[in-house]
């Protein structure tokens, strides 16, 4: 399980095109976040949050990247459905999931599975965890991240 001060792991993803993109390729500060399904409650509240929160994203000079075990046609599905402008990736071996530490044991109505806990990460510059957030509450996390993020940028401004 990574943790703050933590070299992020170098780990490939697949985008919703099919295209496969290594982590350490994608421009920095970095918001990865994981969520367990596309199209559920949550998940599509995140998703939203953080696609209206692009633009002041990007206005700080942070990328956006959802991660989770759904296929890319699902990702292609769910972004055309809520017009989402975060690009999404899929993990489907498992290893970017794991790589985090967010495929946890999770228990619903006393059933115990395997699954993606919510969480986000910040990687910064250099492509440490500057901050990770696990076990998130949706409401007001995008804004949270947002401020972490500009945050980041004034202590590197100084």
């Amino acid at each position: 399980m990574v943790k703050e001060g933590d070299k992020a792991p170098d780990v490939t993803l697949q985008m919703a095109d099919g295209s496969l993109a290594p982590l350490s390729q994608w421009p920095r500060p970095l918001v990865l976040y994981f969520y367990p399904k596309d199209d559920t409650s949550g998940c599509t509240a995140e998703a939203k949050d953080f696609s209206e929160l692009g633009a002041a994203f990007a206005d700080e000079g942070a990328t956006l990247l959802g991660v989770s075990k759904n296929s890319p046609k699902d990702h292609a599905k769910f972004t055309a459905k809520y017009d989402l402008t975060v690009p999404l990736a899929t993990d489907a071996d498992g290893t970017v999931t794991e790589g985090f530490g967010v495929w946890v044991e999770k228990s619903m109505y006393g059933r115990k599975y395997m699954g993606i806990e919510r969480a986000t990460f910040l990687i910064d510059a250099d492509g440490r965890i500057a901050r990770a957030w696990r076990k998130v509450s949706v409401p007001g996390h995008a804004q949270e991240v947002l401020a972490a993020v500009r945050t980041l940028k004034e202590a590197g401004a100084s």
